[in-house]
């Protein structure tokens, strides 16, 4: 069993900000998986004993969780904790998502690394599980002109959504295929 957990902000507010890049994504990946690859996930729900939205599939004959937590970024750790322990999983089943405006737009790295560098969901992640998990960063970059909260939650270009989902999304799909 996996757990998928991309971070992102609850609200319509926040859907198409760059701090909600990983909401983005697991939409697009239940559409995908269904559409390519024979996958099949329930809808979205909440659950308030996790915190967060789920939806539960199966994708090439494994049983995958996908978690939006609904906690905001800041306090992502109480929702993956949750789920952690209700399903009995090891931080080694879980794939972290999330946003890094240190790197180049549409760039995706897997890293296994302990360091939050400025992302507040990550250190809530660190604090909350305290263990070593997968993680996968996708690069929205970084607009000087603003200062950092401004940036993480300005909303996405038209175009950039396009590159989104003909690009980076597939690309990171990959990466989930092999770990």
């Amino acid at each position: 069993m996996k757990l998928i957990i991309w971070l992102g902000n609850p609200g319509e507010t926040y859907t198409t900000t760059r701090h909600n890049l990983g909401f983005l994504f697991l939409d697009w990946f239940v559409d995908d998986a269904a559409r390519t690859r024979g996958g099949s996930f329930s809808d979205f729900a909440y659950e308030s004993k996790f915190k967060g939205d789920i939806s539960t599939g199966n994708l090439q004959g494994e049983k995958i969780i996908l978690l939006k937590p609904q906690t905001f970024m800041n306090l992502s750790g109480e929702s993956i904790q949750k789920l952690l322990q209700y399903y009995k999983l090891s931080p080694s089943d879980i794939i972290v998502i999330y946003d890094d405006m240190s790197m180049e737009f549409g760039k995706v790295r897997i890293r296994q690394t302990w360091s939050a560098g400025w992302h507040n969901g990550v250190k809530s992640i660190i604090q909350h599980i305290w263990s070593d998990w997968k993680r996968i960063k996708v690069g929205i970059g970084f607009n000087e002109k603003y200062d950092v909260s401004d940036w993480v939650l300005s909303k996405f270009t038209e175009e950039e959504l396009i590159d989104l989902e003909n690009d980076v999304f597939p690309e990171v799909a990959k990466y989930l295929n092999n770990t």
